[in-house]
């Protein structure tokens, strides 16, 4: 009996170490050490800008803006970028770059606050505006770098670590979802508390020593990963064979009759466009110089012609929204009369819902199929966020057509009312707020506090949806995108999603003052509704009315997993 339960210790044992020297697990542990730096980063700068530039949030925004103009325009660059190189060479460049442009940055920071006095007087404080304008341009070039580490690991390394197993790498992406929930509140807590018991200078130096000696571990577990997965090394054709491959997609997407094995036949069979590949290189300056311009309008062509182009502008379409933990969110809760304390809970309880979304997402998953679970969790957030269209109604609500969204920033233009330094809460404007404006006896107004109770209730169960949808169509993108364009359609698919994210926030400044924050929600619940509208044009085209058929577990294979299998059973 000894020598019989002896084994099976030993099995448990190996099992377990099997896991732990995994690419699977390698993969978690290196994306866990990115993101904590990486959120550490981008909550400690907007810090940083709004303290060097006396409390104001100029800076602030013009980082945002030139961090979302970036992306929306170098996206699809940055794709092609990830789709010519190798997946190691990639990585490790957007690491280097990436940890290299923080710690620079950190570094000035810290000569900045140290100096910023005697720097203010040189020059008349233009080395002062120097080293603003290089802190931004860093910060940028570090967020691309990111952009492109983010697409190559999470949409590239992750897809060919899970193989052909579609719900090992629904797995693998609600897991690396739940590290970002979970990073996303952890890692600005603790950069957070270094700042308040600290100071700036030294939560600039524990930043930049944190990406220091992240970076050389990063380095070796991409390395391990990338020893550990043979296919890795392995990559599809080049551009120029992808084009008839294109053409053949386009005349057979409607009766969508071939799986992605099937459709990745005529590349490996046709060798004649490969003499075309050293074409290029005969093509003048000109021709080399307008490149970037021609893989920008071809990766937004190529992004158009994709099956999943309504599933990818679906999930564009729910970042046109202030329903969210944003800045915009955040001030609005202040002006209603939310304390800090109270917004930090309802923060955690945000994130316990996406991490229930996304666990939501691989139990639907294996129950219903991919396209349905994206259709279910589009229903989910959508009955949800209708907390927040009543919200707009209920007692306590700030809506007041009447009041003009212009009327206080003409005043403040005009000299007429000076704004208050609290006017300005958590980036969103609360023109209406001003000391002659909220007298004492006006204040109980606001003790009601049905509206914004509703709002953040329909906000944070929205989430269980939102993270599951989000995922649906991550893992669409994956599957049904060829290996050879992964990263370009990405790249445009975070353009897109940087475009509607700018768009919302051009409207809240068209609205800022919180009587229009009412308007501003039902705006966002129709562009959410719009996206979801399209994913299920998206998902009836593909399923047709086995949209509304619940599938065995006979037929869930060979029915819904992927958009080109044949929609006959």
């Amino acid at each position: 009996m000894e020598d019989s339960t002896a084994p099976k210790k030993r099995t448990c044992c190996e099992s377990v170490g099997d896991f732990f020297t995994s690419a699977k697990f390698l993969i978690y542990m290196g994306h866990a050490l990115s993101t904590w730096g990486d959120r550490m980063w981008n909550f400690a700068v907007a810090v940083f800008l709004v303290e060097l530039y006396g409390n104001s949030l100029l800076l602030t925004a013009v980082y945002g803006l030139v961090v979302a103009g970036s992306v929306l325009l170098l996206g699809a660059i940055i794709g092609d970028w990830v789709d010519r190189n190798p997946r190691l060479k990639v990585a490790q460049t957007s690491l280097v770059i990436q940890n290299s442009c923080v710690i620079l940055c950190g570094i000035l920071l810290m000569v900045v606050f140290q100096f910023k006095d005697q720097l203010a007087e040189i020059y008349n404080g233009w080395i002062l505006t120097t080293c603003y304008i290089l802190v931004i341009t860093i910060a940028n070039i570090a967020n691309l770098a990111s952009t492109a580490m983010s697409i190559t690991i999470q949409r590239d390394w992750v897809v060919v670590v899970a193989g052909q197993d579609s719900s090992k790498l629904a797995d693998m992406n609600a897991t690396v979802r739940i590290i970002d929930q979970l990073t996303n509140i952890l890692a600005p807590m603790l950069v957070g508390q270094i700042m308040a018991f600290g100071s700036h200078f030294i939560g600039c130096g524990f930043i930049s020593g944190w990406n220091l000696c992240s970076m050389g571990l990063e380095y070796a577990l991409l390395w391990k990963v990338y020893q550990k997965t043979p296919a890795l090394a392995v990559k599809a054709g080049q551009k120029d064979q992808q084009q008839e491959l294109k053409q053949l997609s386009s005349e057979q997407g409607s009766e969508n009759s071939q799986s992605p094995e099937e459709s990745s036949l005529p590349l490996m069979n046709d060798a004649l466009p490969v003499v075309k590949a050293s074409s290029p290189k005969k093509h003048g300056c000109c021709h080399q110089i307008t490149e970037p311009i021609r893989t920008f309008r071809a990766g937004w062509v190529a992004y158009y012609n994709q099956n999943i182009f309504f599933a990818g502008m679906s999930l564009a379409f729910l970042y046109m929204t202030v329903l969210g933990f944003d800045c915009i969110t955040t001030g609005y809760a202040y002006t209603q009369g939310l304390n800090g304390s109270v917004l930090s809970l309802l923060m955690g309880a945000s994130a316990i819902s996406g991490i229930c979304g996304t666990v939501a997402f691989t139990w639907i998953r294996k129950k219903c199929g991919l396209i349905r679970t994206g259709f279910i969790s589009g229903i989910a957030q959508l009955s949800c966020l209708m907390l927040c269209v009543a919200s707009v109604f209920a007692p306590g609500t700030p809506l007041d057509l009447s009041v003009s969204p212009f009327k206080d920033l003409y005043r403040h233009l005009m000299g007429d009312k000076v704004l208050p330094d609290h006017a300005v809460t958590g980036g969103f404007i609360a023109m209406n707020v001003t000391a002659t404006e909220a007298p004492a006896e006006e204040l109980p107004l606001l003790k009601s506090y049905m509206s914004v109770s509703l709002l953040f209730a329909g906000v944070i169960a929205a989430r269980v949806g939102l993270w599951s949808f989000d995922l649906t169509v991550t893992q669409l993108i994956q599957e049904n995108v060829i290996e050879s364009e992964r990263g370009v359609i990405n790249g445009v698919q975070n353009s897109m999603n940087y475009l509607l994210d700018l768009l919302h926030f051009i409207m809240v400044i068209l609205a800022p003052n919180p009587e229009a924050f009412g308007v501003l929600v039902l705006i966002s619940v129709s562009f959410v509704a719009t996206g979801h509208v399209m994913y299920f044009w998206f998902a009836f085209k593909n399923l047709g009315s086995r949209l509304f058929l619940c599938c065995s577990p006979e037929q869930k294979v060979e029915t819904v997993d992927s958009l080109s299998l044949p929609t006959t059973v």
